[in-house]
């Protein structure tokens, strides 16, 4: 792998501001724009939301960001995965090496530092044909339609809605 994932720090917001605005083009036709919005995604970690940053190993760079929202546990141990990469290393298969180690993350045993999940979910517009791409790449199957399910740039959003299980998670080899 050439990436690694870890949890975002306060001390990341210079290196998530400069990534954030350097990708401004590439991300804010699908993601809200928010070079300063690291503080509070920190603050709000919990049982309910975690984020993991996707960072470059040869140069530290911030590949992408990952937030897996909405988890549940119980009967339903499900969560909701939304990502964004950044320039320059969009296109160069790094962000699915990170989304691979989330996903494996997600769906690893709480005692054995994942988060011990059952199903993951990932939303996607329609229009984007790249974030498709990604989906089918990383295995998860097609569920349905979502009309008018986020509200994005001011207009209601549709959405296509994807999901993958653990026993569907061939897993990654030991590295």
């Amino acid at each position: 792998m050439r990436v690694e994932i870890r949890a975002p720090r306060h001390s990341d917001a210079d290196l998530y501001r400069a990534a954030v605005t350097r990708s401004r083009e590439h991300i804010g036709e699908w993601n809200p724009y928010e070079p300063e919005g690291l503080p509070d995604l920190v603050h709000r970690q919990g049982e309910t939301l975690r984020t993991f940053l996707i960072l470059d190993r040869e140069d530290g760079g911030l590949v992408g960001s990952c937030n897996v929202a909405n988890i549940v546990r119980g009967r339903f141990c499900n969560g909701a995965l939304g990502y964004t990469s950044y320039v320059p290393y969009a296109g160069t298969g790094r962000m699915t090496e990170g989304l691979q180690l989330v996903v494996d993350t997600c769906f690893r045993a709480r005692e054995r530092g994942g988060l011990g999940l059952h199903r993951l979910e990932i939303n996607v517009r329609p229009e984007n044909k790249r974030s498709l791409a990604m989906v089918e790449r990383l295995g998860f199957r097609h569920e349905g339609f979502s009309p008018r399910m986020l509200f994005l740039d001011n207009a209601w959003r549709d959405h296509e809605r994807f999901a993958l299980t653990v026993e569907e998670w061939p897993g990654l080899p030991p590295q």
